[in-house]
């Protein structure tokens, strides 16, 4: 009986700790909005990082990361020349900028020739960048040969893009 009276008790006790129900919140400190969704801050709208890939692109123009080359040939010729001086011009812009010249060839011949070929392509673009003053240390050269093309297809035109010489940033 003693037990069933304390058991009442208690009961009583904690059902009258429920919660009130709040009729009106009251109004927010002036500047802040509690409670109400914060809109998310604006996203960059097309920023260029200087000195990017982006950048890059952009300064030298339209296809100005690359060269192309005649069947099995390797020289730069006066427009590659008027292409790869817009390339030093913007290394010359940032100092610290390093790149990666890619040296391609098209799908005709054997692996180990298009290596060779990609490889002497990524070189002489390297060394026309050095001779009008971009410091050596800020090009590596790595060859693809025929392994990553730019144009599918099996005809001189898709030859044509294949056989080139590209310009990466490295960051």
């Amino acid at each position: 009986m003693k037990m069933a009276a304390i058991l009442l008790a208690s009961t009583a006790l904690v059902a009258g700790c429920g919660k009130k129900k709040v009729e009106q919140l009251p109004p927010a400190a002036e500047g802040t909005d509690y409670g109400q969704p914060q809109p998310a801050p604006p996203a960059p709208v097309n920023q260029i990082v200087p000195g990017s890939q982006e950048d890059f692109l952009q300064q030298v123009g339209q296809f100005g990361d690359r060269i192309l080359f005649e069947t099995d040939r390797f020289n730069i010729d006066a427009e590659d020349q008027a292409t790869l001086q817009r390339q030093a011009q913007w290394l010359a812009r940032y100092p610290n900028a390093r790149i990666t010249v890619e040296g391609h060839a098209d799908e005709r011949g054997t692996r180990d020739y298009n290596l060779a070929l990609g490889e002497r392509r990524a070189n002489s673009t390297k060394n026309y960048l050095i001779s009008i003053g971009v410091d050596a240390s800020r090009i590596e050269t790595v060859s693809y040969g025929k392994e990553r093309p730019s144009a599918l297809g099996s005809d001189e035109q898709a030859w044509a893009q294949n056989r080139r010489a590209v310009t990466v940033t490295v960051q």
